[in-house]
Formats: structure tokens, C-alpha cells, sequence
């Protein structure tokens, strides 16, 4: 018998002030069994990072041919395409012939800079590609605030980001690769 999603739900609230969008969003993450607390909460970073009433989770995992994340406008057309991890650059090169902005959000550590050290020529000629770095060490302590039902604060200011719930603070450095 095959394991099921993992439920989660997310009350968060986005305080952008660099892109002046302040909004409370009410979500639900299904964790797939192979996602780890860390890619759950990278997930969710993606999402405040890029909030919009029109993003959207998509089954992930589970299917090879949709992002992470994407935002599409009325006619269906993706205008934002956000992967998660270390994406081949087969896979960045269709995205980027989908969508009319794609992101890349890494979050491993060593094992993406060695990634990004292999791709970054090969990508380096995308312009509607952006490559962001997130520091494992953030990465881990945004996992540690994982919980079923889970209320969270995002203020994002001068390219600086701090998620918070009502017991910790964890401020993530996003470094951006390529823009």
C-alpha cells in the first residue's frame, strides 16, 4: 500500500515591504512521504517570496512536468515558474520556454554550490532564469518550526527575510546566483 500525503496547514502572514504586498494567506501543504521538513518549509518560503492571490502549489513530487510553485494568469499562461533543489539544465531550459519568469531556489549547502559551480555556464545565457541561494544553516531552522497546524509571520525588507512563529525568529539570507 502506497503512503499518503502528510497534511499541513499554514496560516501565514506576508508583510512585503519591498514589493508592497501585505496579505494573510490561509494554506494547505501535502507533504509527500519522500519531502523533507526542510523542502516543506522551502516550499513555503518560495510562496511568500512570490505571494500573489493567483500562486499556486502544484502536486510537486509526484509529477515531473509542473514546478513547485506556479502562477498562471486567466488565459492559463504561466507567468511564474518556481523549482525547488537542483534542477537539471534540461529542465531549467523548458521551464524557462513555459514560463515568463522562472526561479530556482537552492538550499543544500555544499552540494549546491558544486551543483551551481556545473549548471552556471550552461544557464548563464537564460534571461527569464533566476538563481537563488538559501543558507542550510536557515534552512534547518526553518524546519524547526514545523508543526501540523502552524501560524507563521513573513516580513521581507531590503532583501532581507525573517520568518517567525510565536516562539522563534529565524532570519534567511537569500543570495541571489543569477538574476
Amino acid at each position: 500500500m502506497a503512503l499518503k500525503a502528510t497534511i499541513f496547514k499554514a496560516g501565514l502572514q506576508i508583510a512585503d515591504l519591498d514589493r508592497h504586498y501585505y496579505a494573510d494567506h490561509a494554506l494547505t501543504l501535502a507533504r509527500h512521504p519522500s519531502e523533507t521538513d526542510e523542502r516543506l518549509m522551502v516550499r513555503l518560503l518560495a510562496f511568500a517570496l512570490h505571494a500573489d492571490q493567483a500562486l499556486a502549489f502544484t502536486r510537486g513530487l509526484s509529477t515531473g512536468d509542473e514546478p513547485d510553485l506556479w502562477q498562471k494568469d486567466l488565459s492559463g499562461a504561466i507567468q511564474t515558474w518556481i523549482e525547488l533543489g537542483q534542477p537539471d539544465t534540461r529542465r531549467m531550459r523548458n521551464a524557462a520556454g513555459r514560463a515568463e519568469r522562472v526561479f530556482v531556489y537552492s538550499y543544500s549547502g555544499g552540494s549546491a554550490d558544486i551543483w551551481w559551480q556545473q549548471v552556471r555556464a550552461r544557464v548563464a545565457g537564460m534571461h527569464r532564469l533566476s538563481v537563488r541561494n538559501l543558507s542550510a544553516q536557515a534552512v534547518r531552522e526553518l524546519a524547526g518550526l514545523v508543526q501540523r497546524n502552524m501560524q507563521l509571520h513573513c516580513t521581507i525588507q531590503d532583501g532581507q527575510v525573517w520568518v517567525a512563529d510565536d516562539r522563534h525568529t529565524v532570519q534567511v539570507p537569500v543570495v541571489t546566483w543569477q538574476a
